[in-house]
């Protein structure tokens, strides 16, 4: 038996869906553990894409069993059409279970995240308005609705009155908003129940079961470590932690379970939304402009442009030592197969002196100056590759270092975004 956290080691858009996707084909189980639809991952099978919100990448594989763990918050209509075209693509979806202790989103949670979010003006955080903040929100202050309580008609029907009614009164008396139609919403959200019914259970007595057996099971993570909202860039992150302490709480199993942390590290670095982002490309025409390009560094979810920069390798340092990472998973490294020139930040330096630790105030942050270190580039097609020994030696003197920097061992490289268009170098399942 083994079992691998997979988690994004940047600010996310690692490519973490195609490393479990193909870790997947040794496991039993996959599991989500924290975030919602706000989170978007795209697998590549056969050059067909899958681009998935909520449900978990191994759900393309008919005998996995993909489990929506008590940390993630979910929304039922985006879930049932998430499946819908799913199975318009020949994807059964039958290999899933959601935990009866997982958040529900609804229509309030959605319409108090872009309220908030426009009230912020200049301030604005760059959510994806999903809700998700707000379910948190009444998660923490004991006022959320479980898939256990959406199971029950009465106790559904006696919490939303309560919680529609206290929104109401934000929506309208803070905000000048439109307030929100109870029976409406207890109408549409017992329909979901019904349809969503044969999913939920104790998935942690799942998990344990699969345990039991000796199966293998892969950790999903959504976002990423510098979108943790403990240990990221606040204000600017998501509103759950997505680092790897959290997928024994987010899953409902104990720490002695996890024997492997992989860290998913694209070749470059990216961000959405707001904050400092040491390490950013803002030209028009240059190597932030091909990057973008030719990486389509689009949302999955928002289809917004993502913030393009080089690979800060400083920030590997904090998020191996954070995740306790055993092993990198190198992606989206072809992108960089036509760039002469090619840069990693190795460090920071703030008022000409190095520092050696990311700060947490986005003060200091915003005013470091990245320490950077020129590689000659490769200038080759490296798709086809499928040995880390054939790859060019330009290649690999950026992937070495990046992996000295960061002061953890390269376990996987990652070349395409097909499932076979990817180089093993330790094994984990």
């Amino acid at each position: 038996m083994s079992s691998v956290i997979v988690l994004g080691a940047q600010w996310g858009d690692e490519g973490k869906g195609k490393i479990v996707d193909y870790l997947t084909q040794k496991a039993k189980a996959v599991v989500r553990y924290s975030g919602g639809s706000n989170a978007g991952h795209t697998v590549v099978v056969n050059d067909i894409a899958y681009k998935l919100r909520l449900l978990p990448s191994g759900v393309l594989f008919e005998d996995k069993i993909n489990v929506l763990g008590n940390g993630v918050v979910i929304n039922p209509g985006v879930f049932l059409k998430e499946i819908e075209g799913m199975k318009e693509k020949g994807i059964k979806c039958d290999n899933l279970v959601i935990s009866d202790r997982a958040h529900v989103v609804l229509p309030y949670h959605q319409r108090l995240d872009e309220l908030q979010e426009a009230a912020l003006g200049e301030n604005k955080i760059g959510t994806t308005k999903n809700g998700i903040g707000p379910c948190y929100m009444d998660k923490v202050a004991r006022v959320g609705i479980r898939m256990c309580d959406l199971m029950e008609p009465e106790t559904f029907a006696k919490k939303l009155k309560v919680n529609v009614e206290a929104k109401n009164a934000i929506i309208t008396k803070l905000y000048g908003g439109e307030p929100f139609d109870y029976e409406a919403i207890l109408e549409e959200y017992l329909g979901y129940a019904e349809k969503l019914r044969p999913f939920v259970t104790d998935t942690g007595v799942v998990l344990d079961e699969i345990f039991a057996e000796g199966q293998n099971v892969l950790f999903e993570g959504a976002q990423a470590t510098f979108l943790d909202v403990d240990h990221g860039t606040y204000p600017y992150v998501t509103s759950s932690n997505p680092t790897a302490g959290n997928a024994c709480t987010g899953s409902g199993v104990g720490p002695r379970f996890i024997d492997h942390v992989v860290g998913v590290v694209k070749a470059y670095t990216t961000r959405v939304g707001e904050g400092p982002f040491a390490t950013e490309l803002l030209d028009t025409d240059g190597p932030g402009h091909h990057i973008r390009e030719a990486g389509h560094e689009y949302g999955t979810v928002t289809g917004r442009p993502r913030r393009c920069g080089w690979l800060d390798a400083f920030m590997l340092k904090y998020s191996a030592r954070l995740n306790s990472l055993d092993y990198l998973a190198i992606t989206r490294l072809d992108i960089l197969d036509k760039m002469p020139v090619i840069k990693m930040c190795v460090g920071y330096e703030l008022n000409g002196q190095p520092i050696k630790n990311i700060p947490a105030s986005l003060n200091i942050l915003a005013n470091v100056t990245p320490i950077y270190e020129e590689f000659e580039g490769w200038m080759t097609d490296i798709s086809g590759i499928r040995e880390y020994d054939k790859l060019p030696e330009k290649t690999k003197k950026y992937l070495e270092r990046l992996s000295e920097v960061a002061g953890v061992p390269l376990g996987i490289v990652s070349v395409g975004p097909n499932r076979e268009q990817t180089i093993v170098l330790k094994e984990l399942l």
